[in-house]
């Protein structure tokens, strides 16, 4: 006859706990399935793993609270996503509020734990827990000891000895466990071996007042280089009974679940005469007579928990209310949890169906736009213990808009106005630059200064939300106004300084442009400028004092040209005139005074001098000064040298060597 042990199995490969609740429930410890959304009542872990001696041995370096990225929370709120190897949800999918990733795919020697120690309640003879796992590890093909993993752990401290049964260590090659998969999207070279979420049960029967710890610890590649991680989520709700053991006594049938993770099941009558089933799952219909007794026999996976025959007795004592939870109150469509966890062996159905996520889950998420009654069906897989219940999602919205009547820029004195408006709410608080206006309570508000306008706005639900910004600028018309040092200047070395005296009464800071009308265009306060050519130019500043305000101030600037002397001589001989050619440009606007000197002890100030004869050979300097009545200074002169030689026997004709200097 087969002896009865404890049943352990944690099925795993690298993941995590779900939560999936039984039928006559023992009270849980807090906290134990995470669905606070925090890690109160657990232990989190830090520190690095190494193989010695083909061990794998994981050390601990920290203990406390929650390390960023190494023990991560996730909400059925939101959900978090799928995992980027296995595309499977990394909140357990089984109507659990919470589950956690413990490690994460960055490498480098890390381990990661959590634990959670607890006493079983005394006369608690029958206590099973259940979970539900996924894994993701890096496969590098290393020795065992080398891999990444998942340690699973129970233990009991009481009497200090590990529960063997129930304590495993996974890893990608070389598991005998079914269900991992080969990801698709590695990331690099190196395969990605991973398991989707899978349940798990733990027996702790015969160990009431008994102090256990539950301890899940990840470790990467002792090499550094490969990860391994995984998902957790633990049960709601402690059972003490086969789930689907009890039923209604309107059932049609009996669907009863031994604990799972066992390779194989094989379900007899009490006096083992006869095969019942040979799956998980044992169905019975009609039901049986109330106190019918069935055993199972669970064989594990090699290395993964130990032979176990197993008793439940079935009774049609079952009752339960549907529970569609409290009010709730959904702002701006945002999600709203409605129900309770869900409970094995009962099928749920929410009417109507707008806006939830699944009106078959026991716990859907709404965001309703208008406020919404929601019925739950609820009846036990058999058929029977039908209920409903009732729960309102009271929905607000409301928006962030923020309309302008009018312009959100003018000036004082145009007739112009900027009015603010939201859209409908039940209250509402102005802002200015993020502070509060006394008093700005309606739905519209009339801006009278410049700043930077935002709303509050509530509804009677508790809902509120801050609209857009918008910002408001209001300014008087700029009086503009320059002088300019010396309005008339001659070219060369021409430099205006214009010094700006504009002023502003309300806004600003003022902006400036200075079009000097030769093209060129500043932006500066004052202006420094040498024009480029000759002329009269006009030159226009405007000054803004917002994009809206603006005026101009004008002055007209000349710059007279300045004249440069210039002159040609012909070639000559000794005793043979030199006549002097001035090629001098008269621009025609002022008179342009003329000062020859020959070089010879003779002058002029013609501007087309008398031709000159040089009696006696040498080197003379020609040259011709000249300046304008407008800009007699500086004086333009040009210089060249002649030379006047004896001719020569023998030579018919004797030309001058003319060296110009220009100064």
């Amino acid at each position: 006859m087969l002896l009865k042990r404890h049943i352990p199995l944690l099925l795993i490969v690298c993941s995590f706990l779900c939560a999936s609740p039984g039928f006559i429930f023992a009270q849980c410890p807090p906290n134990i399935d995470f669905e606070k959304g925090d890690f109160s009542s657990w232990t989190c872990y830090t520190g690095n793993v190494s193989s010695v001696n083909d061990v794998n041995v994981i050390n601990f370096n920290y203990a406390g609270g929650p390390v960023f990225n190494r023990h991560t929370m996730y909400s059925a709120i939101g959900g978090g996503g799928l995992d980027p190897y296995g595309g499977f949800p990394v909140n357990c999918p089984n109507g659990s509020g919470h589950s956690i990733r413990l490690g994460n795919n960055s490498a480098g020697r890390e381990a990661e734990g959590v634990s959670y120690d607890f006493t079983i309640p005394a006369g608690a003879n029958t206590y099973n827990l259940i979970y539900n796992y996924a894994v993701v590890f890096q496969d590098p093909g290393h020795h065992e000891s080398e891999q990444p993993r998942l340690d699973l752990l129970v233990q009991n401290l009481s009497d200090g000895y590990p529960i063997t049964c129930s304590s495993f260590s996974f890893f990608a090659n070389g598991s005998p466990l079914p269900g991992f998969l080969l990801s698709p999207n590695p990331g690099g070279n190196t395969p990605v071996w991973y398991k989707t979420w899978t349940a798990v049960s733990i027996n702790l029967d015969n160990l009431a007042g008994k102090t256990i710890r539950l301890f899940f610890k990840t470790a990467d590649c002792t090499f550094r280089i490969h990860f391994g991680y995984a998902y957790i989520d633990v049960n709601s709700e402690c059972s003490d009974r086969f789930e689907g053991a009890d039923f209604c006594p309107d059932d049609n049938f009996v669907r009863v679940n031994a604990p799972y993770g066992y390779q194989t099941y094989t379900w007899y009558n009490p006096t083992f005469t006869q095969v019942l089933g040979n799956a998980q799952t044992l169905t019975l219909a009609p039901p049986p007579a109330a106190g019918t007794q069935v055993a199972v026999v669970v064989v594990p996976y090699s290395g993964y928990g130990c032979l176990d025959t197993l008793y439940t007795t079935l009774y049609d004592t079952l009752t339960y209310k549907a529970n569609a939870g409290p009010d709730k109150v959904s702002c701006n469509n945002s999600f709203v949890q409605i129900g309770v966890p869900p409970k094995p062996g009962w099928s749920y159905l929410w009417t109507p169906a707008i806006a939830l996520n699944n009106e078959l889950s026991a716990n859907p998420v709404a965001t309703p736009d208008v406020t919404t009654d929601y019925v739950l069906h609820v009846n036990h897989i058999g058929g029977g213990c039908r209920s409903t219940d009732t729960v309102t999602v009271r929905a607000a919205k409301l928006y962030d808009d923020l309309d302008v009547l009018g312009k959100p820029t003018w000036c004082i004195g145009s007739g112009d106005s900027s009015v603010l408006q939201v859209k409908p709410c039940d209250s509402v608080q102005w802002y200015k630059n993020g502070i509060a206006i006394p008093g700005a309570n309606q739905q519209r508000y009339k801006a009278t200064e410049t700043g930077t306008y935002s709303a509050q706005v509530f509804s009677f639900l508790g809902c509120n939300l801050y609209t857009k910004s918008i910002n408001i600028d209001i300014s008087s018309i700029p009086v503009p106004g320059f002088t300019v040092d010396k309005p008339v200047q001659c070219f060369i070395n021409n430099r205006f300084t214009f010094k700006n005296t504009s002023t502003n009464a309300v806004g600003g800071p003022l902006q400036y442009k200075w079009i000097t009308g030769d093209g060129y265009v500043g932006f500066t306060r004052d202006l420094t400028y040498s024009f480029r050519k000759p002329g009269t130019y006009e030159v226009v500043m405007i000054v803004n004092s917002s994009s809206a305000c603006a005026d101009s101030a004008s002055t007209t600037v000349t710059i007279h040209p300045n004249v440069f002397a210039e002159f040609d001589i012909n070639a000559t001989c000794i005793n043979e005139p030199v006549i002097p050619v001035n090629n001098t440009v008269d621009p025609g606007t002022s008179t342009i005074s003329y000062l020859w000197n020959f070089g010879n002890g003779q002058t002029s100030t013609l501007r087309n001098p008398p031709m000159q004869i040089y009696a006696a050979p040498g080197n003379y300097v020609m040259s011709l000064s000249v300046s304008s009545t407008q800009c007699p200074f500086p004086l333009s002169i040009q210089k060249k040298f002649v030379r006047i030689e004896k001719p020569v026997a023998g030579k018919k004709t004797r030309k001058l060597m003319q060296l110009p200097i220009y100064l």
